[in-house]
C-alpha cells in the first residue's frame, strides 16, 4: 500500500510539473506582451510630446478601425486621429504628457491599459502654462507578427467627487 501511495503521488507530482512548466511560459509570455505594451504607452506620450505623427504610427493602428475619445469629440480613423498630434503641435510648446499608475491586462491579442496623465506646456497662442490631470483607457491589439498596435483611446478629466 505504502508502494501504491508513492507511485500516485510521483504520478500527481509529475502531471503537476508538466503543468506548471506551461503555466509559467505562459506566465513569462503574458510578462513580455505586457512589457512590449507598456512601451508603447512610453511611445505614445513621446509622440505626444513631439507633436510627431511619424512615431505615433508606430504606436497605432494606422487603418480607419482607429478611433479616439476625448473632451474634444470623436476621431475615427488613423486620418482623423493624426490631426490631435496637429493639434498639440500647432496650439502648445514645450509639451509633456506623463503617465502614471500605468496598468496593464493581456488576453490573447488583445490588451488594454489604463492609466492616470498629467500634461503640461505652454500655449503658443500667449505663452500661459497649461496643466491639465486626466485618466485614460487604451486598447490594443497584436498585428503584423506580434507589434501591439493602439486601436482605441478614451480620455478624460479627473473624477470630480461631491
Amino acid at each position: 500500500m505504502k508502494h501504491l501511495n508513492e507511485m500516485v503521488l510521483l504520478r500527481t507530482l509529475s502531471v503537476f510539473s508538466v503543468a506548471c512548466g506551461g503555466c509559467d511560459e505562459s506566465a513569462v509570455d503574458t510578462k513580455t506582451d505586457e512589457d512590449a505594451v507598456r512601451q508603447q504607452v512610453v511611445k505614445y506620450t513621446q509622440a505626444l510630446d513631439a507633436a510627431d505623427t511619424g512615431i505615433a504610427s508606430q504606436v497605432w493602428l494606422t487603418t480607419p478601425e482607429a478611433s479616439f475619445i476625448s473632451p474634444m469629440g470623436h476621431s475615427h480613423g488613423w486620418e482623423e486621429v493624426k490631426r490631435i498630434y496637429d493639434f498639440f503641435g500647432a496650439s502648445f510648446t514645450d509639451r509633456k504628457l506623463t503617465a502614471r499608475d500605468v496598468a496593464v491586462d493581456v488576453h490573447g491579442d488583445s490588451a488594454y491599459v489604463e492609466f492616470y496623465w498629467h500634461y503640461s506646456a505652454k500655449q503658443k497662442s500667449d505663452g500661459k502654462d497649461v496643466q491639465t490631470d486626466g485618466r485614460e483607457s487604451q486598447l490594443y491589439r497584436r498585428v503584423d507578427g506580434g507589434r501591439w498596435a493602439l486601436v482605441h483611446v478614451h480620455y478624460s478629466g479627473m473624477p470630480i467627487t461631491p
